[in-house]
């Protein structure tokens, strides 16, 4: 593994531990050359993903985009790192698990959508906003309306 802070082509593996619900292995690295240490993560890969755009594109599927996208809908939000991490996890073996090489972007926000209605009413407000491209004001409160949410963010109960 090249060294992030010289490029030196090597390191030292100093330590190796289970991450991410044994789904990972986190390994502290030090570079012999510099003496810098950091961190790097090994996951298992079942198969390559491509995401498929509303526009017709094809890309291919990136963890860390995946991740970045659930991160701001979590901004300032009481949601430990771990529970993040679990999130991630899951949808990506729900993803690779569904068989299919081309996933459709509709898909995964509707993967990510489900995971945070679980978590967070805010995150999931905030990530429904630009997954479903809200226009105005009005779509905010029509959305929240038909999520049967109250005041407090709370799930209503039906009596």
């Amino acid at each position: 593994m090249r060294c992030p802070y010289c490029g030196f082509a090597d390191s030292v593996v100093k330590d190796s531990r289970p991450a991410e619900e044994d789904t990972a292995v986190r390994r502290r690295r030090g570079c012999p050359q510099c003496g810098g240490r950091f961190t790097t993560f090994e996951r298992v890969q079942l198969r390559d993903l491509t995401v498929l755009k509303r526009d017709g594109r094809r890309v291919t599927f990136e963890r860390d985009k995946l991740r970045r996208s659930v991160m701001i809908a979590l901004q300032k939000r009481p949601v430990p790192e771990e529970q993040l991490d679990q999130i991630i996890s899951g949808i990506v073996r729900r993803l690779e698990n569904m068989g299919e090489a081309e996933i459709p972007t509709a898909a995964i926000g509707e993967m990510v959508m489900e995971a945070l209605g679980g978590l967070d009413p805010v995150a999931y407000v905030r990530y429904a906003s630009v997954y479903k491209d809200f226009k105005t004001p009005a779509d905010f409160a029509r959305f929240i309306e038909a999520q049967n949410y109250d005041a407090e963010g709370d799930a209503k109960v039906e009596e």
